[in-house]
Formats: structure tokens, C-alpha cells, sequence
């Protein structure tokens, strides 16, 4: 390696969120300037969750690092231990890496631990995604901790560069970039329907519902009832259709396992459903093409689902606060609701309406404009001493 190249580190810990950075690992490792480091950590490591780290390896990158964390629980004391082990774990990876800016995307656990254990080593953070509100789970908390370690921040949005700036960040680091959702929906080439069947062993319908559902970590017990509601709106609706479901499995959460057990019990009795622990993003996006609606609390749901003018009915609270296209539907966790909202979606005048739905997180290029814009960056002796930078607010 090059010893003037600076040494970009970034973190991934689930599936999902690689898929999210993937355009960047790739523009960071194919730089001259830059090296490229990775640290794997969360669910890629876990043989429950699929040991997705082999799908960063299969795409020709190299992890640096990776740190173990996850306890072989999902209750909040396993939570909070596997933050500990994880602080652990970062702390050695950043001696050995010695990475001259560290980058992190979003608001889970395993991220907080990361930009903890850099702080101390006085790297330089840039945070993606910051600024959103999401008032159901703890990764709200999560998500303005990390802001305020960060010292670069790229958002979705302007309503979310306010707000991030609202939380004391100088103005002149924050940066509207667009979902790294939909710029990585236009960078692939998706599957066609009869080759995506034969790859995921499932038949479309003539109506197809595609379920992801995450605890709602800032409700106490809730998964279980509000996931069993769920399951009975989509049972409902099976017997009166000809129609299919598929399900993407919960993440390593406060009682995401309860959700696994349910989805699997489901799957067992019902014959025109699958589920997958790790569906791959390919797969995902690709049957987003042929669903006609994602039902759940998943955050793609209102960032990526819309780009494809598809039906997003977004349960519970998870995702309180985040900017929503008109595609979206709200319903409570009841059966009742779920159901009024199934039979919304399918109805002639909501389908109508779709062909004028617009994205609210943009037309895809963030990964881009990220690359490019801490390829403008000064490295030599960055200052990560930061100012608060309070709103004045004038006298009504």
C-alpha cells in the first residue's frame, strides 16, 4: 500500500446496509488516492442471520477487519453486552487499521459502539444518513448520538440537513446527497420475473404481498402481538385471493427471533409463501418489480419502495417521523387496520395514483456526490474540534 494514500475506513453490520454502501465501497477502492478499509461486524458474522459477510468477500472486496458482538440472545441485556463486546472489538480494529477518516451510514447499535470506540482515537467521522426521525425504536437516540461524534454528515434530505444542523452540526459540513437507496436501485441490472421464480422457488400470483417487519424496540412486547395481527390480515387475504406472500425475515433486535419463529410457523402452513433470512438485495429489488405491495415497518418501505411506484402500508410507530411519499399507507397493528389498508391499496383510485408518486429521497448519484465531496476534503492535519452552532432565533 501506498503510504500517502488516506485510509478510509468503513463499517457495515447487516445486509441491508451494504447494499446501501456498496457504490461506495467500490468508488473508495478503485480510487488512487484512497485505501480502502473494512470492518464487518453485527448480523454479517452470525450463522443466523445468513453470514452475509461472504457476500461482501464474493464481490471482490477484502474486510480488514472483523469484530464479533452478537450474543446468542436478542434480549435488552444481550443488546446491551453485545454493544460492550463490540466497543471491545473496534477499539483493537481501529489500532491496527490506524484509518485517517472513518465512515458510518444510519442508527444501529453496532454503529453507536463504532463511532464510541473511534472518539477516543480522535478519527475524523462521516456519518450518512443522519437527521431522520424514527420515534418507535431506540434507533432514534441512536441515530443524533452518532451525529453528534460525527464531524461530516451526508442526508437524505434538506428538511433532515435542518435538523441535523437544529442538533448544534456547523452548516457548512452538512450535505444533502439523496438516498443511497435509489442510487443503488439504478446502478443494478434487476432480474426478469421467470428468473428471479426460479432463483427464490416462488411463484408469482396474480396478487403478491412482500412482508418485512422489524421490532418496535421503544414498545415493550409489542413484536409478538403486532406481528400476529399482521399474519392474520395476510392470512385473511390469501383465502380470498389468488394471491402469494413473501418474507424477509426480522434483524438481531430486541425479540426479532419471536418474529423468525412466527414467519416460520406461517411459511409451514401456508404453501403460497417462502421466507428468507437474507433474500440479497438483488432479489429484493428485483421482486419489487413484480409485488404490487410491501407491507411492514422497514425503512425501505418508504425510501426505496416508492421509486419503484409501488404501495408501501407502513404498521405501528418503527417509522414515525420519516418523510413519506403518497404511495405510502398508514395502519395500526390490528388485523382490522392492516386489512382496510390491503384493501386500499388494491383499490382502482389508489392505483391511479401511483403514476404520479415521486421519491422523496431523490433520483439516485449520492454515492457520487459523497465520494466526490471528501475527495475535496484536506486531510493534512484535519481539525475535529468542533463548535456548537446555535440557531438564532429572533424575538416574535
Amino acid at each position: 500500500m501506498n503510504p500517502n494514500r488516506e485510509k478510509i475506513c468503513i463499517v457495515t453490520g447487516t445486509r441491508a446496509e451494504y447494499g446501501l454502501l456498496k457504490n461506495l465501497f467500490f468508488l473508495f477502492k478503485d480510487s488512487e488516492r484512497f485505501h480502502l478499509q473494512i470492518i464487518a461486524t453485527g448480523m454479517h458474522l452470525s450463522p443466523e442471520f445468513g453470514l452475509t459477510y461472504k457476500e461482501i468477500e464474493a464481490d471482490g472486496l477484502t474486510i480488514d477487519k472483523k469484530v464479533e458482538m452478537l450474543l446468542s440472545s436478542d434480549t435488552p441485556s444481550a443488546i446491551a453486552k453485545s454493544m460492550g463486546l463490540a466497543t471491545i472489538g473496534f477499539a483493537d480494529a481501529l489500532v491496527d487499521l490506524k484509518p485517517d477518516l472513518l465512515i458510518v451510514l444510519g442508527d444501529r447499535y453496532e454503529i453507536l459502539a463504532a463511532v464510541s470506540a473511534a472518539l477516543p482515537f480522535q478519527i475524523p467521522i462521516v456519518h450518512i444518513h443522519g437527521g431522520e426521525k424514527t420515534e418507535g425504536v431506540i434507533d432514534e437516540a441512536i441515530r443524533h448520538s452518532i451525529t453528534k461524534m460525527s464531524l461530516y454528515h451526508f442526508v437524505a434530505t434538506e428538511e433532515y440537513k435542518n435538523r441535523v444542523i437544529q442538533l448544534g452540526e456547523n452548516p457548512g459540513r452538512v450535505f444533502v446527497s439523496g438516498g443511497l437507496g435509489v442510487d443503488l436501485i439504478k446502478s443494478l441490472t434487476l432480474f426478469g420475473k421467470e428468473e428471479l421464480e426460479n432463483r427464490i422457488q416462488y411463484k408469482f400470483h396474480s396478487k403478491n404481498i412482500l412482508v418485512t417487519f422489524h421490532p418496535v424496540t421503544l414498545e415493550l412486547n409489542s413484536s409478538e402481538l403486532q406481528f400476529k395481527e399482521i399474519l392474520l390480515a395476510v392470512s385473511q387475504f390469501l383465502e380470498n385471493n389468488d394471491a402469494g406472500v413473501i418474507f424477509t425475515k426480522a434483524n438481531s433486535d430486541t425479540n426479532g427471533r419471536v418474529i423468525n419463529r412466527m414467519i416460520d410457523e406461517f411459511v409451514s402452513k401456508n404453501s403460497r409463501s417462502v421466507s428468507f433470512t437474507s433474500m440479497g438485495q438483488l432479489n429484493y429489488f428485483s421482486a419489487l418489480q413484480f409485488v404490487d405491495l410491501v407491507l411492514g415497518n422497514s425503512s425501505s418501505g418508504l425510501l426505496e419502495v416508492p421509486t419503484f411506484g409501488k404501495t408501501s402500508i407502513n404498521v405501528g410507530d418503527r417509522q414515525k417521523g420519516r418523510l413519506q411519499a403518497a404511495s405510502v399507507i398508514q395502519a395500526e397493528p390490528t388485523s382490522k387496520s392492516v386489512g382496510e389498508a390491503i384493501n386500499r391499496a388494491y383499490s382502482e383510485e389508489f392505483s391511479r395514483s401511483l403514476e404520479n408518486v415521486k421519491n422523496p429521497y431523490g433520483n439516485g448519484g449520492a454515492s457520487e456526490f459523497i465520494f466526490k465531496t471528501i475527495s475535496s476534503f484536506d486531510f493534512t492535519g484535519m481539525e475535529i474540534k468542533k463548535e456548537f452552532f446555535d440557531i438564532k432565533v429572533e424575538n416574535q
